[in-house]
């Protein structure tokens, strides 16, 4: 058996290797970027205007002059103008690039246009103001975006903004779900009284989508050769191995064992956590097994703990961390770290975990009440109301 640390330490110092490929830019939303991206040229390219008003020359309005003759219009998308005199000046709108011989916009707001002179009504004008100056945001060949990127709307705005018409993603590994046990039936048929319907490869599936992942789903008995035959095809066809159940030690737990008969390298079994101490998991080559117990909330927590950040650090970006202070004081009797199922509420800028502990592993209709798991360590079992630990998050 193995502590939390030491599980975290073992499957972060075993990633997968993943293959990159282009895809269009319509196409590469919640991807993670496997190149870095550059500025092509200054951003903004040129001193742009930010409002509609007036470009003229801040020192000739210093020197007292208030009215001035408008000589012409500067749109946006048009050549660069240029003032002719210091006197006068040029309509702007927002987006054009400002006139030569400019330094300063004035906003419509702050002037009166009559017989084409703009007269200034206000005392508030300032030199170099309602201008957006020429690569103020990003120089030439600067570094926009890194290499794990998660790709969100503003990436793909920034993109645009480069011309990359494609751009390298890290590809997903191919995973498949593979739930066991004779007591699982399918979710459109009505269960005997002894079985009950499929859910954990259900909630598997749904949470590796929410990562922007596809996976396949494969249900197998009990039987120790189906398991050795079904998971011996899906380490030739699949990257990653996702199993729920048959891990512990019962006598019709028989996925370990066929899981090292197949060659499969052991990197540990069992974690001193509950839930989901029986967890196992082991590679071959460049492929990955992660056999979780079956219980509901112990798949759902091993999942969240150790493989999305897994797959988030294979894929090349950084899982969200984050902390949460326990509102109510908590006991747990035994030499485990514990995962409390908790609600987050934010009370004056403070997130604040209550406990909810429901039933147990087998639970997970307590799940629809909960936020995340707030890790409670093994070296104490009084945790008192204020204490802060790590907080983790599933919604």
């Amino acid at each position: 058996m193995v502590s939390v640390e030491e599980a975290t330490s073992i499957i972060l110092s075993n990633l997968f290797q993943p293959k990159t490929s282009k895809v269009n830019l319509n196409e590469c939303l919640d991807k993670i970027l496997a190149e870095p991206i550059v500025a092509d040229r200054d951003f903004p390219p040129y001193d742009r205007a930010t409002m509609d008003g007036i470009a003229l020359a801040f020192d000739s309005h210093q020197k007292g002059v208030a009215n001035f003759r408008i000589e012409s219009v500067q749109a946006a998308g048009e050549h660069r103008k240029k003032l002719k005199s210091d006197v006068a000046c040029i309509e702007i709108m927002t987006g054009a690039t400002l006139p030569e011989g400019t330094d300063t916009i004035v906003p419509y707001e702050q002037i009166e246009i009559k017989n084409d002179h703009a007269t200034i009504n206000s005392k508030q004008v300032a030199k170099g103001q309602n201008i957006h100056l020429q690569g103020s945001d990003a120089k030439k060949d600067h570094l926009l975006l890194e290499t794990g990127t998660v790709i969100s709307p503003a990436e793909v705005a920034l993109l645009a903004s480069i011309g990359k018409t494609s751009v390298s993603v890290v590809s997903a590994p191919k995973i498949v779900i593979i739930s066991t046990g004779n007591e699982l039936v399918d979710i459109e048929q009505t269960p005997a009284p002894h079985q009950i319907r499929k859910s954990n490869s259900y909630a598997l599936q749904a949470a590796l989508a929410e990562l922007g992942i596809d996976s396949a789903l494969l249900h197998l008995a009990d039987d120790q050769d189906q398991l050795k035959t079904e998971i011996k095809q899906a380490l030739l066809d699949f990257d990653v191995l996702l199993l729920s159940g048959g891990v512990s030690k019962g006598k019709f737990d028989f996925v370990p064992s066929a899981l090292e008969s197949l060659g499969v390298h052991k990197l540990f079994h069992q974690v001193s956590q509950k839930p989901g101490k029986p967890m196992w998991v082991g590679k071959v080559g460049n492929k990955f097994v992660f056999a979780l117990p079956g219980n509901p909330v112990s798949t759902f927590l091993c999942f969240h703990r150790y493989v999305k950040p897994w797959l988030l650090r294979s894929m090349g970006t950084k899982p969200i961390t984050s902390k949460a202070i326990l509102s109510k004081s908590f006991s747990f009797k035994g030499d485990l770290t514990y995962f409390l199922q908790v609600k987050l509420a934010n009370i004056e800028g403070k997130l604040m975990a209550e406990p909810i502990v429901g039933g147990g592993s087998g639970d997970f209709v307590n799940l629809k009440e909960v936020d995340g798991f707030l890790e409670l360590p093994s070296n104490k079992s009084e945790f008192s109301a204020g204490e802060t630990f790590d907080y983790l998050a599933f919604r």
